[in-house]
Order: C-alpha cells, then structure tokens, then sequence
C-alpha cells in the first residue's frame, strides 16, 4: 500500500505548538499506510510592506493549498489567542473559499490542538472556534475518547475537543508525559480513520 498524506498544519509563536504537531506527526505514522505532513504558516503583520521569506528559516515549509487537496485528513494546531486561533492560521483558512467552492476537504476526517499560556487561558473555545471553518469546509471533526485515560490523570493539557497544552506565561513548559501521550494517541486515531475513510470509499 503506498503512503497517504496526512495534513499537519500548525502555526507556533514560540515552540510549543509545533512540538505538539511533531508528536501528532509521530503518532499519525505509527500507522502503517500514513504519513504525515508537516506544514505550518507564515506570521502576519500590521505593516502592510512586510513580508516573510518564501521559504522558513527552520521547521516545516508553508502550507499551499494544494496540501489542502492532497490530504485525506487533517490536523489543525494553533496558540490560544483571546480563546481563538492565531490571526495567521484564521488568514489562511480565510483564504480557502476555492477548496471550499471545490469541496477539496468535504468527508476528510479532522481533529485540532492548542497550547495556551495558562490553564483557563482559552483552550476549549479555542478549540472549538478553530472546527467552525472546518465544518464549513466539510470535514468530519474527531475528538479524543475517554477511552485514553489520560484525559482523567492530567493536571496540565487535555480535552476530549481535541489536544491541549499548558505552555506557562513564558511559553516554555515542556510537554508533560500525559500530553505527549494524548498526542500520539490523537495522531494515530486520524489516521486510522482517514485511512478507513480512503480505503473504503474504493
């Protein structure tokens, strides 16, 4: 069976959700049949001459919008910001109404993750906000079951919307076992669904 691309695209301010997405990404590739694709976007800014380099200094390329199409899944990370998605992940999304006009994602499974400064910093709304373009695009949103015990033990990150990590004010508090664990786990669910979805629709 050749390989199928799973979308993981993040946008990550200081670290922590992209090392977030390299876990899903780990966990979506324990699944035989899928591999991940690693795919992040570029800040945006108030001055209207600035621009960002076509290509990363470091981390994952840009996303195009042909990731969009090319995938059979999706997952979707973004900080928390005043418990809604970054301002850059929200410009990308705003502009997909052709892949929307298309039905590029319609019927591909989905899930999202967060990280957030505080523990009651916006993570579920975030969450949440974050599957609206989604729905709007189609795609089947998946959670996390409480069938991974993790979500019952863990002081820091965790949701059964989807991914969550606690980064601290400072952004820099490593990834507890629990949320790694959850990660993974979440990785490996999309994949295996996606793939169901893929192979059965043939």
């Amino acid at each position: 069976m050749s390989q199928a691309d799973i979308l993981v695209l993040y946008y990550s301010r200081y670290g922590a959700t992209r090392d977030l997405a390299r876990l899903i990404a780990e966990g979506i590739e324990s699944v035989p049949g899928a591999n991940a694709r690693l795919r992040t976007v570029a800040a945006i800014s108030t001055v209207c001459e600035s621009t960002e380099s076509a290509v990363p200094s470091d981390g994952a390329p840009y996303a195009e919008y042909t990731d969009l199409q090319e995938c059979i899944g999706l997952a979707l990370g973004s900080p928390t910001r005043f418990g809604n998605m970054a301002a850059p992940m929200k410009y990308f999304w705003d502009g997909s109404s052709s892949e929307w006009l298309n039905g590029a994602l319609i019927g591909k499974p989905a899930c999202v993750f967060t990280s957030t400064g505080s523990l009651h910093g916006g993570q579920e709304s975030t969450l949440l906000t974050m599957m609206i373009p989604l729905l709007h695009h189609g795609m089947m949103i998946m959670g996390l079951p409480y069938s991974e015990p993790d979500l019952m033990s863990t002081t820091t990150g965790g949701s059964p919307y989807g991914l969550t990590h606690l980064a601290h004010a400072d952004g820099r508090a490593p990834i507890s076992p629990e949320e790694q664990r959850l990660a993974r786990a979440q990785g490996k669910r999309l994949a295996q669904t996606a793939l169901k979805l893929t192979l059965g629709s043939k």
